[in-house]
């Protein structure tokens, strides 16, 4: 029976470290409608009738890529597998263009932050937070899973995160004197827990609380949604640090390779092309992408 091979095809691919939930629910789904048509190898005709139960495009599109990944696995041991083609469509949507923030806006956002709600130590949580977002490009996640064990001398140590994996993420001198001086604000408020950033209920924070808290601060310094325009939002401030890790990149070629591959490692991207998504970010990034081509196409060393 196909569920079989969808068993084997799961377990493979998470002993190779993938969580595939998500997935493994997509495919089993899959094998019992194909089991239940009594066909027990993919068939392109059945996997197309199946993925296009969906309701969106985008899922369409994406539970026919999960089956074609299986296929080609299938077919590999039993060529009576068949691989259907994309015919629902691309599983990517077009990645929407980040809020870039200046450096005044980062400095107003820590300010409002500092400034709203209670004056209690949730102002210098928030500011401090912020703060912390933007000069580290950390996910809001790995910020508010932090934990004293975490704040090491060498930096901070980010445990088994979006891909289950961990780093270290350097902290300038500056970064490392504001968090000590928050921590020191912090430790007596609740000292049974070891989070570094807690809410006033004395428990971890919570993503809402802290997106919450986000657009009250931006709100209150003019930063709005537009119409077709990119939204500025807490993760813009790990886009914005990319951006200006991007914008500081050396000319030369190899330095270009070796300072991609290095901020891919510190952001903890799965794959180096999702650093390379930001070259076209900001018009400063493409200008000197174009720049470097001419340069290039006239003749010059890139």
């Amino acid at each position: 029976m196909l569920t079989k091979a969808v068993d084997s095809y799961i377990a493979m691919r998470r002993v190779c470290g993938f969580a595939f939930q998500s997935e493994g629910t997509c495919l089993r789904g899959f094998a019992a409608f194909s089991d239940a048509k009594g066909d027990y190898h993919v068939r392109s005709d059945i996997a197309v009738e199946w993925a296009s139960q969906a309701r969106s495009t985008r899922q369409r599109a994406r539970r026919l890529g999960i089956v074609i990944r299986f296929a080609r696995y299938a077919h590999a041991e039993d060529a009576g597998h068949e691989v259907p083609a994309p015919v629902l469509g691309s599983e990517n949507s077009p990645r929407p263009v980040p809020y870039i923030f200046s450096r005044e806006d980062i400095q107003r956002l820590r300010q409002s932050a500092s400034q709203s709600g209670y004056r209690t130590l949730r102002r210098v949580t928030y500011s401090t937070l912020f703060g912390l977002l933007a000069c580290t490009g950390l996910r809001l996640s790995e910020a508010i899973h932090l934990r004293y064990s975490d704040i090491t001398a060498d930096g901070l140590v980010v445990r088994r995160t979006k891909f289950r994996k961990s780093r270290l993420v350097v902290l300038h001198t500056t970064a490392r004197a504001a968090l000590e001086q928050y921590l020191t604000q912090r430790r007596p408020y609740a000292p049974l827990d070891d989070h570094v950033f807690i809410s006033l209920r004395r428990k971890p924070l919570l993503v809402t609380c802290a997106e919450r808290a986000f657009r009250t601060a931006a709100r209150k310094i003019g930063l709005r949604s537009e119409r077709d325009r990119p939204r500025p939002t807490i993760h813009a401030l790990r886009h914005t640090f990319a951006v200006r890790a991007l914008e500081a990149c050396p000319d030369d070629r190899d330095r270009i390779t070796q300072h991609m591959l290095a901020l891919s490692t510190y952001l903890g991207h799965g794959h180096v092309g999702h650093t390379y998504w930001y070259l076209e970010a900001t018009p400063q990034l493409m200008r000197d992408i174009s720049q470097r081509c001419e340069h290039l196409v006239t003749g010059g060393h890139p």
